[in-house]
């Protein structure tokens, strides 16, 4: 039986699961926009196909036929196996070489790092539904490749972009996990401009609207760009949506994070999260 935190080999998980490099087509961006489709089996009621463009213009992609070949199952998952599969990048900011590494490598290290998140978080039935998809039935989840490239505009620091992607991610019909609002928001609250930090704040709500937690490090993010904005009111409000929605700041788990944080910032927000 699986517990809320998961055993250590979890980073293995998917060490096995290897798909075909055209599971994911994606090609290198140029300067500030890139192209990508990505296609799987075709599931009922799904619309699968994504053209991520992210030029300002907001003319609707054209729409391209799925690759005729089918995707082939994994196989067999082996626990055992002491192979690495998470391999970073060298430089996350070189966007041509992470999408190139995607493309190439295929999905495995992105649905391993998903997998990892949800585990540590306690999301126990989504780590397992996500594995499930990928082991059982054989194809790797819309979420998955949607998470990698928003992930990848994040590293890279460019939160604008991320954000594009989400909106198109939801736009296609693929739902967000608790790993995918994480990334994005702590790219938003991190990117110092006012609109975007609004947009984390508005997708910090968003998430727990759906009844799913945010983690300690995605709630310190939040507040952390509300007050360097300038923003110490919105972030007393925040608390009060938090606590009205179920989900009241862990403080346990915050002061973990703040105890060696130094500054008038996190002195601020330490005050906004632990007022009675």
């Amino acid at each position: 039986m699986f517990h809320t935190h998961m055993p250590k080999f979890t980073s293995i998980l998917f060490s096995t699961l290897k798909l075909p490099p055209s599971t994911l087509l994606l090609r290198p961006p140029t300067h500030s926009s890139f192209s990508r489709l990505f296609s799987r089996p075709k599931q009922p009621h799904r619309n699968t196909k994504v053209n991520f463009s992210l030029s300002d213009s907001e003319s609707e992609p054209e729409s391209t036929p799925p690759p005729s070949n089918k995707t082939n199952p994994p196989p067999p998952y082996n626990p055992f196996n002491k192979t690495p599969v998470i391999t970073e990048p060298d430089d996350p900011t070189n966007l041509q070489e992470v999408f190139h590494k995607i493309r190439t490598d295929g999905l495995n290290n992105s649905a391993v790092k998903m997998f990892d998140a949800l585990s540590k978080d306690g999301l126990t039935h989504e780590a397992l539904e996500l594995f499930s998809q990928i082991k059982d039935k054989g194809y790797m989840p819309d979420v998955v490749a949607h998470t990698a490239v928003i992930e990848a505009y994040a590293s890279a620091g460019k939160a604008k972009e991320a954000l594009k992607v989400y909106m198109r991610m939801l736009g296609s019909g693929v739902l967000p996990n608790a790993y995918t609002y994480t990334v994005l928001i702590k790219s938003l609250a991190g990117s110092g401009d006012g609109k975007l930090v609004a947009e984390a704040n508005k997708c910090f709500v968003e998430m727990m609207g759906k009844n799913i937690r945010p983690n300690p490090g995605t709630c310190l993010a939040v507040f952390e760009g509300l007050v360097k904005g300038g923003k110490e009111e919105e972030g007393r409000e925040l608390v009060v949506k938090m606590k009205a929605l179920g989900f009241a700041p862990d403080q346990e788990g915050l002061r973990e994070l703040l105890k060696n944080k130094r500054g008038q910032v996190f002195r601020s927000v330490m005050n906004i999260l632990f007022a009675e």
